[in-house]
């Protein structure tokens, strides 16, 4: 039964979530080691008398809430960390650490996540089962979910038996809730593929193995070798984002590096693409006299919702804003989260938070330099937070 007064009491909490996005957004830090994001979490949620504990391997936070009466344990969490760019917003709020930027909405996944813990410690009363906070560093391409769970996170506060994240985009209407159950965004691998050839005149090609048309066929041949192994159904994206060959125009240099980025929606198609790249590289590569080497970064897997946790997020935020502030997406995006590595262990999902600013036709996507959000949708935000860790099993 979705409490009454939860979206009232989620505005009324407004002007200090903004105030507290806004804090962290000034001082925005990368990585792994957010001190003084973590001291920012701390002292937000000083008086609320939760169990607080901090991570070693990295500057996380969890806070433990027990409710008085038996029940499920619920995950809530809030990524913590920036991204490495420019911020060039005009807020008057905006970065003070140059080459730093919250252009992905951490910043107000704390606030909300802060705002949620606020609401469910004045409903310990009636909070049946217990709900852990999870605000983690190092969702941008850290793993900081990871190494949350190997200092212990899923056994050290008893058995998770479901799991909850909200990600703000502003390019979804404010106020609106999109999930889906399946596949949510996709594994995120990145390669250097270095083909090396003989370097020489660039007027005597022939005295030389040239890696420059090489390095162009091998973007074709990708492409080509995509649509053919990968079913079209279970899609994956390889872009080659940069070439870099070469220091003059009269030299055929020895090497041409290509930098990319492999993307899929389900763990076979990211190994189709994984092994078609390696063997489409090789081959090209020695019908023209080269050698190919490949340095692997390998990204975030998969993010699955749990068939039966989206439902429950899609229910939940029905009953509590109505039919048309919810969709159900019709098909997963391409991006990656570390969230992945939750939803591997613990049944539950991950649902976006529409943040469209008001007004703006077009507005700036995630990850941009103009980035902004709606900052009243964050009441949206902590309402669904409180509503799924109080929505009854099943």
């Amino acid at each position: 039964m979705i409490d009454g007064t939860l979206i009232e009491e989620a505005n009324d909490l407004l002007e200090e979530t903004v105030a507290l996005r806004r804090r962290i957004h000034r001082h925005p830090e990368l990585g792994l080691d957010l001190p003084v994001t973590q001291e920012v979490v701390l002292d937000a949620l000083d008086g609320l008398s939760l169990d607080l504990s901090t991570g070693g391997a990295t500057t996380s936070v969890v806070a433990l809430l027990d409710g008085d009466e038996p029940g499920p344990t619920t995950l809530l969490r809030g990524d913590m960390d920036a991204l490495p760019m420019p911020e060039d917003t005009g807020l008057d709020f905006a970065s003070e650490v140059d080459g730093a930027m919250h252009a992905c909405g951490h910043d107000a996944h704390v606030a909300m996540l802060v705002g949620a813990a606020k609401l469910l410690a004045a409903r310990r009363g009636r909070l049946c089962g217990r709900v852990v906070f999870m605000f983690q560093p190092g969702e941008e391409g850290h793993g900081g979910a990871a190494v949350m769970l190997d200092e212990g996170l899923l056994t050290r506060y008893g058995t998770i038996d479901r799991a909850f994240a909200i990600h703000a985009t502003p390019t979804i209407p404010a106020g609106l809730i999109a999930t889906r159950g399946g596949t949510m965004m996709a594994s995120a691998d990145a390669f250097e593929l270095i083909v090396t050839g003989k370097g020489g005149h660039a007027s005597m090609p022939h005295d030389a193995v040239d890696p420059v048309p090489v390095a162009c066929e091998l973007v074709n041949a990708l492409q080509s070798m995509i649509t053919r192994r990968v079913a079209v159904f279970d899609p994956a994206v390889i872009t080659v984002s940069s070439i870099v060959a070469g220091t003059t125009n009269n030299v055929i240099p020895e090497t041409a590096v290509l930098q990319g980025t492999i993307r899929a929606v389900s763990e076979a198609a990211r190994q189709i693409a994984l092994e078609g790249l390696a063997r489409v590289a090789e081959h090209v590569c020695a019908a023209h006299l080269c050698q190919s080497s490949i340095r692997w970064i390998m990204g975030y897997p998969v993010t699955i919702n749990d068939g039966g946790a989206a439902a429950k997020a899609l229910s939940v935020a029905t009953d509590l804003f109505g039919a048309d502030r919810v969709l159900e997406m019709p098909t997963p995006v391409m991006g990656a989260e570390d969230w992945s590595y939750v939803l591997q262990k613990v049944p539950g999902s991950m649902a976006f938070l529409g943040a469209g600013p008001a007004g703006v036709a077009h507005p700036a996507p995630n990850h941009s330099n103009r980035m902004v959000i709606d900052e009243p949708a964050m009441a949206t935000g902590i309402a669904l937070h409180v509503a799924m860790a109080t929505a009854e099993p099943g």
